[in-house]
């Protein structure tokens, strides 16, 4: 998935926090989501993977 063009990356990290039995993550420019501890979890990892082959080029 590319970035669109119009909407620069950002450098700033979200906020995570767990709220009633869910994850919430506060991002940037009024982002946020909440999602289940399994999706919060596998969305970790993926967001790990991601950097990782980012950072490789």
């Amino acid at each position: 998935m590319s970035e669109p063009e119009s909407v620069p990356p950002q450098h700033l990290p979200g906020h995570a926090s767990a709220e009633n039995g869910l994850v919430v993550l506060d991002g940037p420019d009024g982002v946020a989501v909440t999602m289940s501890p399994d999706a919060a979890e596998e969305t970790g990892r993926r967001l790990i993977e991601a950097a990782r082959v980012a950072r490789e080029g």
